[in-house]
């Protein structure tokens, strides 16, 4: 049974870091897609960060050289490290995998993505 469990969420100031974790349970990340979601009040879900099975990164342009994604398969988590944080990062953030054949394969919409974390709170106050 995959499981995915968000954890690292919190209140920052502007300008701060956080580093969220996603562990993994049920599968190995060299077979999926794992990537970061949020979703903040009155919008709708979108993508922050993913990595491939073949550990290819892809971010959102409004997170880029902010953001960095990475994972470690020994402790089958994936990362999501956030510099310079803006206020309008606030959000849920949620973790979403999906199984994939090819370690090139890449999902970039949310209905593509089988199994979902619980999310955490990022909350960044100016």
């Amino acid at each position: 049974q995959v499981q995915l469990v968000e954890s690292g969420g919190g209140l920052v100031r502007a300008g701060g870091s956080l580093r969220l974790s996603c562990a993994a349970s049920g599968l190995t990340l060299r077979k999926f897609v794992l990537t970061w979601f949020r979703q903040a009040p009155g919008n709708q879900r979108e993508l922050v960060a993913g990595i491939t099975g073949g550990a290819t990164t892809n971010y959102a342009d409004s997170v880029k050289g902010r953001f960095t994604i990475s994972r470690d398969n020994a402790k089958n988590t994936v990362y999501l490290q956030m510099n310079s944080l803006k206020p309008e990062d606030t959000a849920v953030y949620y973790c979403a995998g999906s199984p994939t054949t090819y370690g090139s394969t890449w999902y970039a919409h949310d209905y593509e993505y089988d199994y979902w974390g619980q999310g955490t709170q990022v909350t960044v106050s100016s």
